[in-house]
């Protein structure tokens, strides 16, 4: 018999939750959050759809280090520059009173970006001018030390995680790698719904900034060719470029007219000199330089897609308001029995086990081993509820917590193999605009009558599984 005291059963949690203060004046001014298991679903989802379109973009995902000596902040310029904005550290004395060791003394930064880290594993190893560009892609949590006025819920925080990015290429590289970073960004916000977003051009700050006025001149006036090729209106920012170079911001606007930054692309011909970063580039290229033959130093170019992952999770729960897409939601199916029959029991966990893609796992000592899972195979987050309550106080409890997908499971399904589902959460939960790739979906798979009539549309047990890894590829 199905276990009637499962965890989706306990009062509904946020997606997050702020690591509030002891103080009794209510305050997130630690800007630190806990995730629920919830919103770590949403997170991982984001995340692994970058993994995949990784692939097509040719970007490799590293990882580096958290913390960093001052020693490489103040090459990279961050130490002179953004220091107010880290949080400093120390490591053991070099005293040998805690065992520490020559040089152990020096203070320690926790890292606000990934540049710095991205440009030291480049550097160890050698590169040709046929290898490039080489494409660094990392999700590292980053903290900021930001000013407890700032802080805003999700959208402004000490701690995130960005969908960070570098790409290192040559000069004639520049143009295609910021067309191809401003195609993926219009792919990635029109799957996820998001838009119309607007383009800004940031230039260089009046003080404290690295780098030289025809470095800066340069890098801005190829921003400005990228901007302009897109046949998109843009703005410009004047003076709140990063410190190392001019950017291109892609802001998003919530429901209060407020924009938010999600997507980056910074172009730097500052930091690759500063880290002395180089290739091999053969005679007779467009790039050899007499001045210094065989090598060369190549473009440094940053980006970022969602930007903050935190802030374009708050972007999605405002937009969705509780109805997630299928593909992004924690709830995504839920089966309710009839009744407590012993048959029905077992036909709703059989059930439950081919919709998932997986059986879970009894754990009570008799279970053999499972083949392990593999990532290819689609499994879907299936819940059960088989208490004793009323189907009327089931189905209302499911529509409250805004299940996708609501299963109804009785005697008759037992014998004919069947089974009843409520769409309804689902045609909610419209990512598309108008919801007109969803409804095609629902009408090819489930026919015309799913639309008039999606509180009961019949389905057999084999079609359900199918079904579901429709609306994941499609991203419904």
């Amino acid at each position: 018999m199905a276990n009637p005291n499962l965890p989706y059963l306990r009062p509904t949690t946020e997606l997050w939750e702020p690591l509030r203060s002891s103080s009794p004046r209510p305050s997130t001014a630690l800007g630190l959050l806990f995730s629920s298991q919830n919103g770590t679903h949403v997170i991982n989802k984001l995340t692994n759809f970058l993994r995949t379109q990784y692939l097509q973009y040719g970007f490799r995902e590293v990882l580096t280090p958290t913390i960093y000596k001052k020693s490489l902040w103040e090459i990279s310029g961050h130490w002179q520059n953004y220091k107010d904005d880290m949080y400093e550290v120390t490591g053991r004395g070099a005293t040998g009173e805690s065992g520490g060791e020559i040089g152990e003394e020096e203070s320690y930064g926790l890292k606000p970006m990934n540049c710095p880290g991205h440009c030291l594993l480049f550097k160890s190893q050698n590169h040709s001018y046929r290898e490039l560009p080489v494409r660094y892609a990392d999700f590292s949590p980053l903290h900021r030390n930001e000013v407890s006025g700032s802080l805003t819920g999700l959208t402004r925080v000490r701690r995130f995680h960005q969908d960070d990015g570098h790409i290192f290429c040559r000069p004639q590289q520049i143009k295609g790698e910021i067309a191809s970073a401003l195609g993926f960004v219009e792919m990635a916000m029109n799957t996820f719904g998001l838009g119309p977003y607007r383009l800004v051009l940031s230039t260089r700050p009046e003080s404290d900034y690295i780098g030289t006025l025809d470095m800066w001149d340069n890098a801005e006036s190829q921003l400005r060719e990228a901007l302009d090729s897109t046949g998109q209106e843009w703005t410009l920012n004047e003076g709140d470029g990063a410190f190392y170079g001019p950017k291109i911001d892609i802001q998003q606007r919530d429901s209060a007219g407020k924009y938010h930054q999600l997507s980056t692309i910074q172009l730097d011909m500052n930091l690759p000199q500063r880290f002395g970063l180089e290739y091999q580039v053969a005679e007779g290229e467009e790039d050899y330089n007499p001045e210094t033959p065989g090598v060369a130093t190549p473009i440094l170019i940053h980006r970022a897609i969602f930007g903050s992952l935190e802030r374009f999770l708050a972007l999605l729960i405002e937009q969705h308001g509780g109805h997630w897409p299928f593909w992004l939601s924690p709830r995504q199916a839920i089966i309710l029995t009839v009744n407590q029959d012993e048959a029905v029991l077992r036909h709703a966990e059989e059930a439950a086990a081919k919709f998932s893609g997986f059986r879970l796992l009894a754990n009570d000592g008799t279970s053999k081993p499972p083949r392990p899972l593999s990532s290819v195979d689609p499994t879907f987050l299936v819940d059960l509820d088989t208490s004793a309550q009323t189907l009327g106080k089931k189905i209302q409890r499911a529509k409250q917590m805004k299940y996708n997908l609501i299963f109804i499971l009785g005697p008759r399904d037992v014998a004919d193999g069947g089974i009843s589902v409520d769409i309804t959460g689902q045609l909610q939960s419209k990512t598309d605009i108008g919801g007109q790739e969803l409804q095609k979906l629902v009408q090819s798979q489930l026919g015309e009558s799913a639309l008039k009539n999606p509180k009961a549309v019949k389905l057999k047990l084999e079609e359900v599984h199918p079904l579901l890894v429709e609306f994941e590829k499609n991203f419904l």
